[in-house]
């Protein structure tokens, strides 16, 4: 999949429309990569984004040992791979090979960049323990950012027909595609 250099002040963009993310990790020869639809933008410079990671988790259990993680923007193509990979656990095994997902280096941490997505976030972590043991919540600083140049450019997504759109989790295997934008001239 190509991807194009994000600058890091347009890297809020590619989460401020709540598209449901994979979060991948990796730490000592083992990766992982799961689904989370509770994530969001959080500053602008440098730029931060927030995600919920469980504590049973083996994502969570490579990011607090790595530091770092990805959080990348899935496309309509592999929403059935997006609902696998969030509906197991990475202890029984590699969720990448299992589920045919492909994956990509990622230029400033060690966890990989999944395919078929069309937004990634290279992150380091910002260690809070209260809030991360309290509410499961991880901070990171976006180091890197890129996305498919085909339907984000110029700081905006341009959607064009329906497999390359991003993705929304409702609930009990259910998702809606993210539409088509419009501007409001005020």
């Amino acid at each position: 999949m190509p991807r194009a250099a994000i600058p890091l002040r347009h890297a809020y963009r590619l989460l401020n429309h709540g598209p449901t993310v994979l979060v991948s990790s990796a730490h000592a020869g083992q990766r992982n990569v799961m689904a989370a639809a509770w994530n969001m933008p959080l500053d602008f410079d440098p730029p931060k984004v927030a995600v919920v990671i469980d504590k049973s988790t083996l994502t969570r259990e490579l990011i607090e040992a790595s530091g770092e993680f990805v959080l990348a923007v899935p496309s309509r193509a592999i929403t059935a791979q997006v609902l696998a990979v969030g509906s197991r656990s990475g202890r029984d095994g590699d969720k990448f090979e299992a589920m045919g997902l492909d994956a990509m280096p990622a230029a400033r941490v060690a966890a990989p960049l999944p395919a078929g997505c069309v937004g990634w976030l290279e992150c380091r972590l910002i260690p809070e323990p209260h809030i991360q043991q309290a509410y499961d919540l991880f901070l990171g600083e976006v180091l890197a950012a890129w996305a498919d140049p085909a339907v984000f450019s110029d700081g905006r997504w341009h959607f064009e027909g329906e497999e390359g759109r991003s993705i929304h989790y409702v609930a009990g295997g259910q998702f809606f595609a993210t539409g088509d934008a419009f501007d409001v001239k005020g």
